[in-house]
C-alpha cells in the first residue's frame, strides 16, 4: 500500500509572472509620463521655470516695482470668558499700488469696519492656535479684497497682534 496519490487531470502549471511584471512596468511608465506632462505644462497649468534667464522672476519684479502702504487705525477687541478679560491689539497696513492710495484712503473706514467685525466674531481659542495668525491674516485679506476690490489691495501686513 503505497502513499501515491493519482490525479485524473494533467499536471498543474505555475502561473506566469509576466502579467504582474508588465503591469508594474506600465504603471511606472504611466506615472513618469503623467509627471512630465504636468510638470512641463501640457496638463493642468503653466510650465515650471527651468532657468531664471528664460522666464521673468515675479519676486524680483515685486521688489523693484513701486509700492505704497496705507496704515489702518489700530483696533482693540475685548474678549470675556467667565471672570477673565483679555484684550487684542491689532494694527495693520495695506500694501497697494501708488496710484491706488487715494482710493484706498477713501474706503479705509469700511475696511476697518470689516476687520473690526471679523475680529470681534472670533473666540480666544481661535487666537491661541499655533497657526492662528496665518489663518486670520488670510481671512482678513480676503474680506478686505471683497470690500476694496482685488485690483486695489496687494497684501495685508500685520504690524501688531498682541493678546493681553
Amino acid at each position: 500500500m503505497a502513499d501515491i496519490i493519482e490525479t485524473d487531470g494533467p499536471p498543474i502549471r505555475k502561473k506566469s509572472k509576466l502579467p504582474l511584471i508588465l503591469g508594474i512596468v506600465l504603471l511606472v511608465a504611466g506615472a513618469a509620463g503623467g509627471f512630465l506632462a504636468a510638470n512641463s505644462g501640457m496638463i493642468g497649468g503653466t510650465a515650471t521655470p527651468t532657468s531664471s534667464a528664460s522666464t521673468p522672476d515675479h519676486t524680483a519684479n515685486r521688489e523693484t516695482e513701486e509700492l505704497a502702504f496705507v496704515a489702518l487705525d489700530p483696533i482693540i477687541v475685548s474678549f470675556s470668558s467667565g471672570s477673565s478679560r483679555q484684550l487684542l491689539r491689532f494694527t495693520a497696513q495695506l500694501e497697494v499700488k501708488p496710484s491706488a492710495v487715494a482710493e484706498v484712503e477713501k474706503i479705509k473706514p469700511r475696511i476697518v469696519d470689516v476687520l473690526n467685525g471679523y475680529l470681534r466674531a472670533l473666540e480666544i481659542d481661535d487666537l491661541e492656535a499655533p497657526a492662528a495668525l496665518i489663518k486670520l491674516r488670510s481671512q482678513m485679506l480676503h474680506r478686505v479684497k471683497i470690500v476694496a476690490g482685488d485690483d486695489l489691495i496687494n497684501d495685508l501686513l500685520v504690524m501688531e497682534f498682541v493678546l493681553n
